[in-house]
């Protein structure tokens, strides 16, 4: 009588590695795009938010740039009025600013920015940027297209 063994061979083994890794190899990305898109979306109304604050403190005070106190509205005043989620707070910072370079409040205009740091900061749509006009910019290649509207 031949005994039979149960259990996989060395070929069976090597097969299910190769088939796992290669949908490991095309999942992976995908997942990461997700998770960056997601994070983008979070940005962008973290952004659209701040911009409500601002248009409110310009119908209470009747300038960008103050308080109802006439204390000066800077990068501080604005991330304690307008704090971010966790989550978004773990890959962008918010502060005055256009996608290039740091600015602040007058009476009558604003910047806003949305920087990437950390898992963010190679990001293809790189800063957001939204002014008081409601004018949207990206620094990345992807462009504003391809980055707002998505």
């Amino acid at each position: 009588m031949k005994h039979q063994h149960a259990g996989f061979t060395l070929i069976e083994l090597m097969i299910t590695v190769a088939i796992v890794s290669i949908l490991a190899a095309i999942a992976y990305p995908s997942y990461a795009e997700q998770v960056a898109r997601s994070r983008r979306g979070d940005a962008q109304a973290a952004l659209l938010n701040a911009a409500q604050w601002m248009e409110r403190q310009y119908t209470i005070s009747n300038a960008y740039n103050k308080l109802p106190t006439g204390a000066a509205i800077d990068d501080l005043q604005l991330s304690l009025k307008v704090p971010l989620q966790p989550r978004t707070a773990e890959a962008y910072t918010l502060s005055f600013g256009t996608t290039t370079a740091s600015t602040t409040p007058t009476d009558s205009a604003y910047s806003l920015r949305m920087v990437p740091k950390d898992s963010m900061s190679s990001d293809k749509c790189g800063t957001f940027a939204l002014d008081n006009t409601g004018a949207k910019a990206v620094s990345g290649a992807a462009g504003v297209s391809a980055c707002w509207d998505r």
